[in-house]
């Protein structure tokens, strides 16, 4: 053993092993509890919270669920259940305390399943590890009559909790704020939570869900609610499609606590879409459910092919894949006690599911084929015709590969290859034309980038069978390079050369086309690339400032805001009180005060911010809401405000019979525009509001104002405050610079596009996951399919969203 050796290993002690107490590991290790702490875990928060609202549903105690998205990205979620126990638990705190802060603590485990008989949630660690991972979260239980209120911050709680009113409804609302220190994602995506929300109407008819964002103006309201159970998902999942039967197969059946339940509908496309769920958990990677429904339906329509002697023209068995293309199936199963891999519960592992739903399956597919023959017969034609577009496809495969144009040995003519050869350290860059493909070619690193250059546009897949998309060039290119072959038959991800295939356009219309066409490639015909984590896309700068003859590329609109911060602090000398402010002080400050206005802007979307902005620097407390007089003395000042700004305002005060105060309704209007806004103690403890308070308050680490400014060779200028401060920084940095957004790569030259775009130390790039496989395959088919109506209602509803219009 060498002296190093014998001194690092004297390190590991009993000192060391270290106990992670309560939620701390929760914080120290978010990934095993909710996947990660980008998109994916962002959202999984708020599923974590709506499940337990669901799981009241299920037991039969709840039938609504509110979820609301504020304009800070916090996330409240109302349910008109049980409410959760508010009485002293064993432990000493009360049973709300426990559930919030105690991993494995609920009432899921009772023996007698007299809480929930039937439960999304069996660990009891959703809510804690919600908590745990929230900056601050706010629980109000309704229940026997009175209201109590708890607050958590970073899972601690703030003092005990406290009986605040009275009230005739029961329920539970949970408002809470992710935690910038953990997660790297913090914006919530509507469609995203949609689609969440959906499912769980789909598969629980009957039950109300509602979703507000209160993000757009007008705010977006939908709500869910759905008789017809996963007859009508099966009809949501082929509205873009042209159905083989109108009429959705439907299978049913309980046994022993076991219920499966399996709608089924063909249509002509050439793509395979099986939901699986387990007590309302979507199982991405399936399990035994999904292998007893396989094998059942492969078995049933191949008996099929003898009964109704289609087996003339046709010899063989068909495949399993044959027989799902162009099916759009949801299979629901719920299992008193699910065995699921891991907290995201993604794998159902029960083998006892496997036998139940291959009988019932067997049973009634196999008597609906009797009874239906006129159904029967189109669905196995179009299992036939698929069995012999396969063969059909392998054949020119194979005629294609003795003519070496998918010969894995040679590579395209116009690629550049890097000298590494394993794939794990490899990547690839597929980029539009010779202009970028040129200078990417100069940029990058040989040792382990290559870089693809495509001609044109390649084929469309969504609207092309497997033996007319080999004969595309470019898709033969594409195959060609990526060396792991193509089809269910062939493909092979474990032999792909690259493990980063990153796509790489402009940010025109042209680049996005090229690049949505490329992701519906991969999606459809690499779909393990995506799954694996192997396909990126490359994130250019956003923006180009230019300033006399220097350029300079930022990545995005914080990296611009910064930019333009700092230059008009280097331009500029601020003084307080007659003395020059540090510039580090000023930086902290006006960096607070650039967020403050930002968090202002997104109040704009329910309130005016003149409204606003008089409440959060204000000095308020409970008491203002004590009395009638006081409410009203204070609304003053915000009329004022409003006046100044060329507005009106109307306000009316309301007893709060819940809680015993007095709230009062500011409806303003400015500009024409009118805005209401309900001033109580909730939007006072609101994470959004309270997120206005800090960045004022940080913002005036450097005094209120009012402030001079003094430039070079001009007079100096007094500003009021910091607010106004921050926009006359912006104001001085904008002077004498141009700032267009970019759009071309080939207008940067090889540095610079490694510097950007390339450079793994410098670069951004976006990873592509498939969260909802729905969803996603609902998008491809409204965009990229044959059906015009669902494209065009798609750009209807979608066209007052676009940002950046190019034409």
């Amino acid at each position: 053993m060498t002296e190093e050796i014998k001194q690092t290993s004297g390190l590991y002690s009993a000192d060391q092993i270290k106990v992670l107490e309560g939620l701390e590991a929760v914080r120290k290790r978010p990934g095993m509890y909710i996947g990660d702490t980008g998109f994916r875990g962002l959202h999984h928060c708020v599923y974590e919270i709506v499940d337990n609202s669901i799981d009241e549903a299920l037991a039969g105690y709840a039938s609504q669920v509110q979820v609301t998205v504020h304009v800070d990205n916090s996330v409240t979620v109302e349910d008109n259940g049980r409410g959760i126990p508010v009485g002293m638990h064993i432990s000493g705190i009360s049973a709300l305390e426990v559930v919030m802060t105690k991993l494995h603590a609920g009432g899921k485990f009772n023996q007698d399943d007299s809480a929930y008989k039937i439960s999304g949630g069996l660990h009891g660690v959703g809510a804690a590890v919600v908590n745990a991972l929230s900056e601050n979260l706010m629980v109000e239980v309704r229940r026997d009559g009175k209201v109590y209120k708890l607050g958590f911050q970073r899972g601690a709680p703030v003092g005990s909790i406290k009986e605040v009113g009275v009230t005739e409804k029961t329920g539970t609302t949970v408002t809470f704020k992710p935690d910038p220190e953990i997660f790297t994602e913090l914006e919530y995506n509507v469609d995203t939570l949609t689609n969440r929300l959906r499912e769980l109407a789909f598969l629980n008819s009957g039950i109300k869900i509602q979703l507000i964002d209160e993000r757009q103006d007008p705010q977006k309201e939908e709500v869910f609610q759905y008789e017809g159970g996963i007859s009508e998902f099966v009809k949501f999942l082929n509205k873009s499609k042209q159905k083989l039967h109108e009429k959705v197969i439907v299978v049913a059946s309980e046994k022993d606590g076991l219920v499966v339940e399996v709608a089924l509908q063909w249509n002509d496309s050439y793509n395979e879409l099986v939901s699986s769920y387990v007590n309302n958990i979507h199982t991405i990677e399936g399990g035994t459910h999904i292998s007893g429904f396989r094998t059942a339906l492969t078995r049933v329509i191949n008996k099929a092919i003898i009964t109704y002697q289609l087996n003339k023209n046709f010899k063989g068995s068909l495949t399993g894949d044959d027989i799902r293309e162009g099916l759009a199936c949801v299979i629901s199963v719920k299992v008193p006690e699910p065995q699921f891999e891991g907290q995201t519960k993604t794998k159902l592992g029960n083998g006892e599911v496997e036998g139940f739903v291959y009988a019932v399956l067997y049973e009634k597919l196999t008597e609906f084929f009797e009874q239906n023959p006129a159904v029967g017969k189109k669905i196995i034609q179009k299992s036939i015709d698929s069995a012999t577009a396969r063969m059909a496809a392998r054949k020119a495969r194979d005629l294609t590969r003795r003519k070496t144009a998918l010969d894995w040995s040679g590579l395209p003519g116009k690629m550049a290859d890097c000298q590494e050869k394993d794939p794990a350290v490899s990547e690839i860059f597929i980029v539009e034309g010779d202009s970028a493909g040129g200078s990417a070619k100069q940029g990058r690193n040989r040792k382990n980038q290559a870089v693809l250059p495509l001609r044109g546009k390649i084929l469309n897949v969504e609207k092309a069978r497997f033996d007319k998309m080999l004969s595309s060039e470019e898709i033969k290119v594409l195959i060609t390079a990526l060396g792991a072959g193509i089809g269910k038959d062939d493909f092979d991800v474990n032999k792909i050369r690259y493990h980063k295939v990153v796509i790489m356009t402009d940010a025109d219309v042209d680049g996005s086309h090229i690049r949505t066409l490329l992701l519906t490639f991969f999606y459809r015909q690499m779909h393990p690339i995506i799954e694996r984590g192997y396909l990126y896309i490359a994130q250019p700068p956003l923006f180009k400032v230019k300033k006399g003859q220097k350029e300079t590329y930022i990545k995005n609109e914080s990296d611009l805001s910064e930019h333009l911060l700092f230059s008009g602090i280097d331009h500029a000398t601020v003084k307080f009180n007659g003395k020059e402010i540090q510039r580090s002080q000023l930086v902290q400050s006006l960096k607070a005060a650039g967020n403050f206005v930002s968090t202002l802007n997104r109040f704009g979307v329910k309130y005016h911010p003149e409204v606003v902005s008089v409440i959060a620097k204000s000095e308020l407390s409970e008491s203002l809401f004590k009395t009638e007089d006081a409410l009203k003395g204070f609304c003053t000042q915000i009329e004022n405000s409003v006046i100044t700004s060329g507005g009106s305002i109307i306000f009316e005060t309301k007893k709060n019979e819940e809680r015993g105060t007095w709230n009062v309704t500011i409806t303003s209007t400015v500009k024409g525009s009118r805005k209401t806004l309900e001033l109580n103690e909730t939007f006072l403890e609101s994470p959004e509001f309270l997120e206005l308070k800090k960045y004022y308050g940080l913002s005036c680490d450097i005094g209120k104002g009012p402030f001079e400014v003094e430039e070079k060779n001009k007079e100096s200028e007094s500003i009021r405050d910091v607010e106004e401060l921050f926009y006359k920084m912006n104001q001085i940095a904008k002077t004498g610079i141009t700032i267009s957004r970019y759009k071309g790569l080939g207008e940067m030259n090889p540095d610079q596009l490694w510097e950007t775009t390339m450079d793994p130390t410098a670069r951004t790039l976006l990873q592509v996951s498939v969260e909802d496989a729905v969803a996603a395959d609902n998008i491809f088919s409204v965009l990229m399919g044959d059906q015009v109506e669902p494209r065009r209602q798609f750009i209807q509803d979608n066209a007052l969203r676009v940002r950046n219009l190019d034409v």
